[in-house]
């Protein structure tokens, strides 16, 4: 059974959009991208003193199940780069589950939906892009409500895209 899965992609160290390509190339073969956004440039949260990031969503589909997800994720992190920091603080990649399904989890290595991906501006404008009327589980919002709850001012479309970067595998 394969699982509609959305993924927030973030980075602000080194060459951004190359990280961000570098992720989607290196996604798990049981990852499958169905749609990306289009790439945006967004201040830091959380910790105002680093670079600026670059943020994305991906839509994707797959037959893992969360936890295994999650640690393909995490590991993909690491291969890319990825090493200790603090809370907020700058990264080579972030790959965060934002929704599985209609999936509500609350366990200690994870929970879906994302906690706080309501609150988050780089988080909602591009899951706007690709998917405005996805619906909340929890909050029974769409990520269109969600986004005109933030302000999103800061958020700008980056120069550069990626588009030929995200086709689905084959």
């Amino acid at each position: 059974m394969t699982h509609d899965i959305y993924l927030a992609l973030g980075t602000n160290l080194g060459d951004r959009l190359a990280n961000l390509r570098a992720a989607l190339r290196s996604l798990p073969p049981d990852v499958q991208p169905v749609s990306a956004s289009r790439v945006f440039e967004t201040p830091p949260w959380g910790f105002a003193d680093q670079p600026a990031f670059l943020n994305m969503a991906l839509h994707a589909r797959t037959a893992l199940e969360p936890g295994s997800l999650l640690r393909k994720l995490k590991t993909l992190e690491v291969e890319l780069g990825r090493g200790e920091t603090f809370r907020w603080g700058p990264r080579v990649i972030d790959l965060d589950i934002l929704f599985y399904d209609d999936l509500v989890l609350d366990t200690p290595p994870l929970v879906i939906p994302h906690p706080r991906l309501h609150e988050r501006a780089f988080v909602l404008v591009p899951l706007a892009d690709i998917a405005p009327d996805l619906v909340h589980p929890i909050l029974g919002k769409t990520v269109r409500e969600l986004l005109a709850d933030v302000d999103a001012g800061e958020i700008v479309l980056n120069a550069e895209q990626i588009e030929t970067a995200i086709t689905p595998k084959s």
